[in-house]
């Protein structure tokens, strides 16, 4: 991996999963079936028991957890304007309206400090979004979200495999646990190409989720089906649950492979070079990505440019979504979230993925070296 372009993320595939789907190709059997079911067990393993049902996107799982929590027209939902666009999509998708409340500027998170400012008596839920793998302190988010009573869903779509006080994401934190949310996208850390899966909490009817995620068809036994309830068509296929199951079996490997990968960037890039780095967290981050805010008065556009030439791949993650012209339309505007756009408009995503060496790393930080004297 030391030598060729480096991407800022790529998968890995080892391959006894890719014999498992062919294997999976071979049998007849290739959407939702008995591969499908052994993933939600093993997923449900891994939340401690949790009921959990996989979905074809990480967005879908958010989109039915909405509507298990009955949140819809005349509702808002608190979330942030850090994150990848669908966050908020699924909110308007179920008829609800967005506030968004400002980021921590040192975790990038949602400031937990802000919330109780932004709700309001039509609030219904609350979605925190784990930036680049860093929870989002769950105890002092379900503290908030028990006193104002108050759903809260999870978008833990970018930190499978990462944990809070010694339990991972999806497990319990308390008698209030709610919706969690995972993405299994190419580029997360656990992939199954395409997909994603709910956890449930205890107060929710499971055979629900399920009609909502297949059109709402209820299935009998004699052959008979019923339709009660207003579906959809996003269940996970076997080809990827098949590739989700080889995924964790590898899940601490990969985790741990990271958090060497990070600390080696806090060891190799240059701090006269006036770069923001993450907050350095070893114990409860999955280290989904390495994000760094690149120096006032940088031109990104021609920083990525030049980082290419040299062989490295860079991502932005994300533009602060109160900034696009869907959101704009409802009212939202320059100035909103100061912390949002400024660490929106220099956050850079460094390569970070497991089969990458530290002679990677330290291309990465020499490529850094070259590009951003230049760059401003």
């Amino acid at each position: 991996m030391s030598q060729g372009f480096l991407p800022f993320t790529r998968p890995s595939i080892d391959e006894e999963t890719i014999a498992d789907v062919a294997a999976v190709l071979r049998s007849g059997w290739i959407t939702s079936g008995p591969k499908v079911q052994a993933f939600e067990t093993a997923l449900s393993a891994h939340c401690g028991g949790r009921p959990v049902r996989a979905f074809s996107s990480g967005t879908a799982t958010l989109e039915v957890a909405m509507r298990l929590a009955k949140v819809g027209a005349g509702d808002t939902v608190i979330t942030t304007p850090l994150t990848w666009v669908a966050t908020a999509n699924v909110i308007l998708e179920v008829g609800a309206r967005p506030i968004l409340v400002d980021i921590d500027p040192v975790t990038r998170n949602i400031d937990l400090d802000r919330i109780e400012a932004a709700i309001a008596p039509d609030t219904k839920a609350i979605i925190p979004v784990d930036l680049a793998g860093l929870p989002v302190d769950r105890d002092r988010l379900y503290a908030i979200a028990e006193r104002r009573h108050l759903r809260v869903i999870e978008d833990a779509a970018q930190s499978f495999g990462a944990s809070w006080n010694g339990r991972p994401i999806g497990n319990s934190f308390g008698a209030n646990r709610d919706f969690v949310s995972f993405s299994f996208h190419a580029n997360k850390n656990l992939t199954t190409g395409e997909g994603g899966a709910l956890v449930l909490p205890a107060d929710v009817d499971a055979g629900l989720c399920e009609r909502l995620r297949l059109q709402g068809v209820r299935r009998f036994a004699d052959g008979g089906m019923e339709v009660d309830v207003l579906g959809g068509k996003s269940n996970m296929t076997d080809i990827a649950a098949a590739i989700g199951l080889g995924q964790l079996k590898h899940l601490a490997d990969f985790t741990a492979r990271r958090r060497d990968l990070a600390r080696r960037y806090f060891e190799c890039i240059d701090r006269d070079l006036g770069l923001e780095l993450p907050v350095a967290d070893f114990t409860c981050s999955n280290w989904h990505m390495f994000q760094v805010l690149l120096p006032a008065g940088t031109d990104r556009g021609r920083f990525i440019a030049r980082m290419k030439d040299l062989g490295i791949g860079v991502g932005v993650h994300y533009p602060p979504l109160h900034l696009f012209s869907l959101y704009r339309a409802l009212g939202f505007k320059p100035g909103d979230f100061p912390h949002a756009e400024r660490i929106g408009a220099a956050i850079v995503s460094l390569p970070l993925f497991p089969s990458m060496l530290d002679s990677d790393v330290e291309r990465v930080c020499s490529a850094l070296a070259a590009s951003l004297p230049e760059s401003a």
